[in-house]
Formats: structure tokens, sequence, C-alpha cells
């Protein structure tokens, strides 16, 4: 008996017979949503990790600046990050300044929030006369983990899907509104952005002396974030609001024509890290110093 080829196909997986739920805790009266986890998460690995990062010699701060660094580096991520999204995505929201702050409606921007978390780590060291650069080096290490827990955040929600695709992985997500099997680009992302460069910045702080060379680490994962970013959006479903503009039409998405200014910035901070190497000496602390 011959097959018809329509019938010789597999159906793809619908993202509904996951049996995933955007909501992990529901009581009714109150919810707690693994998008808010993946933040909690995000943050309290990273703060463990660095704690370990910091217990190495030549450590650019002590331990006792890790919980003012994290307060610091929150901030930076929620305000660069929402800011980032309306001026980058949707800048018809300053015209409705009550919707910037519903930020739970959703809506961040990484390239927000590194832009943030940069300014707020400045302001971190300016306060404490420390290396605002080896700062940055040590603070990237950890920021995979965050993009991990995020971007698998994202697939529990069933949101920022990838093109159609006829991948025997391919998923139909039924907020899309079709019945059409897209990549599941959100895990595409967690793998290259949050697990790839996570291991790329652990080899290079525990097994190379990158640590030693300002500005090497962040050049790192600038870079090596740019990149992969760059790569996934050729599989990600370009943002409906730049249609019939300059970003459609030059063939990039959005995020591709962010991701630029960091592949080069990237380049260039390891390129010129060896020059900014120098004698390291490790910061003075109290008895809590690791």
């Amino acid at each position: 008996m011959i097959l018809s080829a329509a019938a010789a196909v597999q159906p793809h997986l619908h993202f509904a017979d996951l049996g995933l739920d955007p909501v992990a805790v529901n009581l009714g009266f109150f919810q707690i949503k693994w998008y808010s986890l993946a933040y909690i998460a995000g943050i309290l690995s990273g703060w463990w990790y660095l704690l370990k990062l910091l217990a190495q010699p030549g450590a650019p701060m002590a331990r006792r600046h890790a919980d003012d660094l994290v307060f610091y580096a929150t901030l930076g991520i929620i305000l660069g990050g929402r800011l980032g999204y309306v001026i980058f995505y949707a800048p018809d929201m300053l015209l409705s300044p009550w919707q910037v702050f519903k930020l739970w409606d959703g809506g961040m921007s990484f390239h927000g929030g590194v832009i943030g978390t940069s300014l707020a780590l400045i302001l971190f060291a300016r306060a404490n006369k420390l290396n605002w650069l080896r700062i940055h080096d040590y603070v990237a290490c950890v920021v995979p983990l965050g993009l991990l827990f995020g971007r698998l955040a994202n697939f529990v929600n069933g949101e920022l899907w990838g093109k159609p695709s006829n991948a025997a992985w391919a998923i139909v997500f039924p907020r899309t509104g079709d019945d059409v099997a897209r990549h599941p680009s959100q895990l595409y992302e967690a793998g290259l952005e949050g697990i790839l460069l996570f291991a790329l910045l652990w080899f290079a702080f525990w097994k190379t002396n990158a640590r030693y060379a300002p500005g090497r680490l962040v050049g790192l994962f600038v870079l090596g974030y740019g990149v992969a970013r760059f790569i996934v959006e050729f599989f990600r479903e370009p943002d409906a609001q730049f249609a019939d503009t300059f970003v459609q039409a030059s063939g990039l998405h959005m995020g591709q024509w962010l991701c630029v200014p960091m592949i080069l910035g990237g380049a260039y901070l390891i390129a010129t890290s060896a020059g900014r190497r120098e004698r390291i000496e490790p910061i003075a602390g109290s008895e809590s110093v690791a």
C-alpha cells in the first residue's frame, strides 16, 4: 500500500500538548508567573556565581561590595530593559507615559538592559572608587545565567516564536493565531546566549588569564551575545511594528541592527585588552571578604 505524501508527513507538536502554563503558582487572588521567577532565579544564581568569582585572586572588589552591586545591577536591568523596549520597539508608549510603568504587561529589551546595567555599574564603581571595566568583566561572566532562565521563560509563555518551519522539532504556538509550525527560537537563544556563552566565559575566566586584562571578558560576552543573537534573528519572526520601514527594507531585524554595535564594541574591547593589562592588587576588605 502506497501512502500519500500528505499522510506520510508526521504532524508537528502543538505547544498546548506540552502542558506548560505561564503561571507557576495560582492561588486565585495571587499569581506568580514563571517570567517573574526567571528574573529571581537569574539574579540569585548570578549572585551566587559572582561570589565564587570574587573568591579568586585579584578580584576587582571585596565580598562586602557584592550586595550593593546586585542592587545597582538589578535596578539597571529593570529600568534599562523597560526604557530600551519603549525607545527601540514601542516609541508610541511615550504618548501615554503611564504605559511605560506597566511592567506587568510585558516588554523588556535586552539591549536596553545592557545599557542600563552598564551605567549602573559605572555609578557603583565610581561611588566605591573601583575599576569599572574590571567589574564589568566579572558581571559579564554571570549574565548568561539570567539569559538562560529568561529565554526558557519566553518559551513557557509561548512568546517570541520563530519563523514557519518544517523541521521535525518545529512547534505550533497558539498565540500566533494560525496552525503553522514554527522554530522554537526561544530555545535556540537559551542554548546559544545562555549555555554556550556561559561555557565560553567560564573557560576564559577559569582556564586563562583573561580576568587580568581589563575588558577582555566583557568583550567576549558582548561579541558572543551579538553574534549569537544576530544568527538566531534569522529564525525569529520579525517584529510586526517595523513592517514597511527601513528596518524591514534592510532585510535585517531591529534586534540585528542593535547587535552590530555590540559586535564591533566587543571586538574592540578584546583587541585592546592586552594593552590595559596591569598588575592586579587585591581589594582590601573586612573580615567578610572571601
